[in-house]
């Protein structure tokens, strides 16, 4: 059973746990049945006649991939569901035959001695607005026409846009209409769209309570299994609308190909075609205009037949006498009754409250895993807050992913968004930035374990090279500098991802992404449990399973197979420390020297069992290649 004590996860012994894992699965954001990878466009607004039975993987396949994710010493997952996988056919709609199965894998996940928290999967809203994560249905409660939305310029979606999608592209969703007039109204519709009801409710206060009540019907069905460890909130949510106090600016983060200004998206949701500026980002972080485009020259609205535009409909915008849109309310989202709107503090953190009150009916002792809006932080929490949390923020090596090439002294600061030249200066950067994570929650979550949600690299690089040559040596490159400062800030985390349907054609089957650490294509032998793997020189590391004390210091050399950890004891503890040496890192064995004590290995289990001796507080532990 695992616990929270502090800033540190602690198993029934008193012992720190590290968790080291994935997450399960990249395509489990699209259904299973039809095929909704997001290049097929057939079948793509019947958002009611779809299952996700068999997502992450059919059901026989379970064993397979939870041996193979045990013997790599990834034994904590971040298991991705979504609330479109729950309520797709409608509100209040549940599939039982989806949440049948989920049950069943997890139950199964169990069996293997994996733990994991739930993860309801949400980016950019929705397929239908170019992510994924809530249901068709939604739309249509806000009076929005999904089939739209290519036309008005309200959502960039693979399926409508066809081959080659931009890389990266989907990001820039939430700054468009569809997505941005959803997490509006999901946050803070009582506050922007008092006039829209559903049922008789806020329209917040509907979408709000179908997605909590969707999410626990998962923890209804999961609560028996002690090693479900907790729910996270909400992946990556957005501000929408919420604070912008310009209304005719580009959104500066997600500024890429067609990008309409706030009332422009609004003009073109309403049939009014406008001249909206392309842009585009290079590598030292500049964002260059490539083009202007008229848009939406044939008048479509993004608004079902009858339904007005909300934000007409509530006086923000109209048109003059000319017929040209104009802002008429221009700090509409920034201000509420005088006061200036903090979206963390005012909307998510209520939000998370909520979240938890309810999910902790169905388990009261369940942890709750939260993240802020990218770009916006997260809030302070107060003592009448939610307790027993866990902060679970996401970081990725920026240029390696949006460009899809690695270069060795060119990086990104993720936090800054500015270029870092040099290899050292990298290095450094990496290691302060995951540090950020840790002051983060200590000054805004009063302590809370650090989890990084998801960090990961592309596998394909340099036009997907590696799969034509099966060199993978950029790969490897480019996952051990995002793992290194990993070890040096002795984080959890959980990989972004493992993908059993990983092709190397499609990737994770979502919007071009690739960044499996297996792939069927790479399998070439069904027998060996390692075949398959992506960079696994990189991925598959020592590290301290679980330990006597407070670990101090890891480090891994995955060119060398040097790895040192050092940790000082606690005198309460009996149990041993146990390590995690990975036969794939060392075919010929290995030796170990410790600086007291005594311990013995099994490389069955792959495990290094420790007992240090009370003469010394500190204690280290280095493993080589024979």
């Amino acid at each position: 059973m695992i616990r929270i004590n502090g800033p540190h996860f602690i198993d029934d012994q008193g012992r720190q746990l590290m968790l080291r894992g994935v997450n399960l699965s990249g395509s489990a954001k699209v259904p299973y049945t039809p095929d909704g990878a997001t290049h097929i466009f057939e079948g793509f607004f019947d958002h009611r006649q779809v299952s996700f039975v068999g997502r992450p993987f059919p059901l026989e396949e379970a064993d397979e991939h939870f041996r193979r994710l045990r013997s790599w010493g990834l034994t904590f997952l971040r298991f991705l569901t979504t609330w479109e996988a729950v309520e797709h056919a409608g509100p209040g709609k549940y599939d039982e035959e989806y949440l049948d199965y989920l049950y069943k894998v997890v139950k199964k996940a169990g069996e293997y001695g994996i733990t994991l928290f739930i993860d309801p999967h949400e980016d950019v809203w929705s397929r239908f607005s170019g992510g994924d994560g809530a249901p068709g249905w939604t739309f249509e409660a806000a009076g929005m026409d999904i089939t739209g939305f290519k036309a008005t310029g309200a959502a960039i979606v693979h399926q409508t846009l066809g081959d080659p999608f931009p890389r990266m592209i989907w990001a820039s969703n939430n700054s468009k209409l569809a997505a941005a007039t959803m997490w509006t109204l999901f946050f803070a519709g009582k506050d922007f769209a008092p006039q829209c009801k559903v049922d008789g409710k806020s329209i917040q206060d509907y979408l709000q309570s179908h997605y909590i009540a969707a999410m626990r019907q998962v923890a209804h069905r999961l609560k028996e299994f002690d090693h479900v460890i907790g729910y996270d909130t909400l992946n990556e949510p957005s501000t929408g609308y919420i604070g912008i106090t310009d209304f005719n600016a580009p959104p500066g983060r997600e500024m890429i190909g067609p990008t309409p200004t706030v009332l422009q998206s609004m003009a073109l949701g309403d049939g009014i075609s406008q001249p909206v500026q392309y842009w585009k980002r290079d590598m030292l972080g500049g964002i260059n205009r490539q083009q202007v485009d008229l848009t939406n020259q044939e008048g479509r609205r993004a608004w079902l037949e009858g339904k007005a535009c909300i934000w007409r409909q509530h006086g923000v915008w109209d048109v003059d006498a000319n017929g040209k849109p104009v802002v008429l309310k221009p700090d509409y989202f920034s201000s509420v009754n005088g006061k200036k709107v903090d979206f963390v503090q005012d909307y998510l953190l209520p939000f998370w409250n909520r979240y938890a009150g309810e999910i902790r009916k169905e388990k009261k002792d369940a942890m709750i895993f939260v993240e802020g809006a990218p770009g916006e932080g997260i809030p302070t929490i107060g003592e009448a807050d939610l307790t027993n949390i866990v902060f679970a923020g996401h970081w990725y090596d920026g240029i390696t992913l949006f460009f899809k090439r690695f270069i060795p002294f060119m990086g990104m600061d993720f936090f800054k968004v500015i270029p870092l030249i040099g290899v050292n200066k990298i290095k450094k950067s990496f290691v302060a930035q995951m540090a950020h994570f840790r002051t983060l929650a200590d000054e805004k979550l009063r302590g809370a374990p650090v989890v990084i949600g998801e960090f990961g690299i592309p596998y394909d690089l340099n036009g997907a090279k590696a799969y034509r040559n099966g060199n993978f040596t950029d790969q490897i490159n480019a996952m051990a500098r995002s793992m290194a400062p990993m070890e040096a800030n002795l984080l959890n985390f959980t990989i972004w991802d493992y993908t059993p349907d990983n092709t190397n054609e499609r990737g994770d089957k979502w919007n071009g992404e690739d960044l499996s650490i297996f792939s069927r294509d790479q399998q070439k032998d069904a027998q060996d449990i390692n075949s398959g793997g992506r960079a696994l020189e990189a991925v598959l590391r020592p590290y301290p399973m679980a330990t006597a004390g407070s670990p101090t210091h890891i480090a891994f050399d995955h060119h060398s197979g040097r790895f040192e950890f050092t940790y000082t004891h606690d005198p309460k503890i009996s149990a041993a420390t146990i390590v995690y040496v990975p036969n794939f890192q060392y075919p010929n064995g290995y030796q170990a020297v410790v600086s007291d004590g005594e311990y013995k290995t099994d490389t069955g289990s792959q495990r290094l069992e420790y007992r240090h001796s009370s003469s010394q507080a500190e204690h280290t532990i280095t493993i080589t290649r024979k």
